[in-house]
């Protein structure tokens, strides 16, 4: 199963964001066993390193993308992506471009904690709760 992350599960991690660390750190390990196939939008790599850079500090930034970049396949953002974004009706152009990508990768799910924002978008998104109930489910 592929699914792309959105930015607020790898800051659930990253931060250590309770009580959401628990379900969005299972999700990240499901992937780095090769359980499911997850992607990070570009655009997520960078965000992510200003965020833990201001928060953390420039190294801890630079060893969170390293470790990033080692474990996870990147869905690339183009010209294309931005386009097909700005046709979707979403509330937020970022989960636009979300949605884009996911799309675009033949993605079955985008997990986030923010799935109001993506009641239209043409990948189904859940929550890492309601994910890891789903993958319960289709194990069995």
């Amino acid at each position: 199963m592929k699914v792309l992350l959105d930015l607020n599960v790898l800051l659930d991690v990253v931060q250590n964001r309770v009580p959401h660390y628990r379900d969005s750190a299972e999700v990240l390990s499901r992937a780095r066993t090769g359980e499911i196939q997850a992607l990070v939008p570009a655009h997520a790599v960078t965000t992510l390193h200003y965020i833990l850079a201001k928060a953390a500090g420039q190294p801890r930034a630079n060893q969170t993308v390293d470790w990033l970049l080692a474990h996870f396949e990147i869905a690339p953002a183009g010209g294309d992506a931005f386009r097909r974004a700005r046709e979707l009706v979403l509330p937020d152009f970022e989960d636009a471009v979300v949605a884009s990508l996911a799309e675009a990768a033949q993605c079955g799910h985008v997990i986030t904690r923010n799935e109001a924002d993506f009641a239209d978008s043409p990948v189904p998104a859940v929550s890492p709760t309601t994910f890891l109930a789903l993958l319960a489910t289709t194990q069995k």
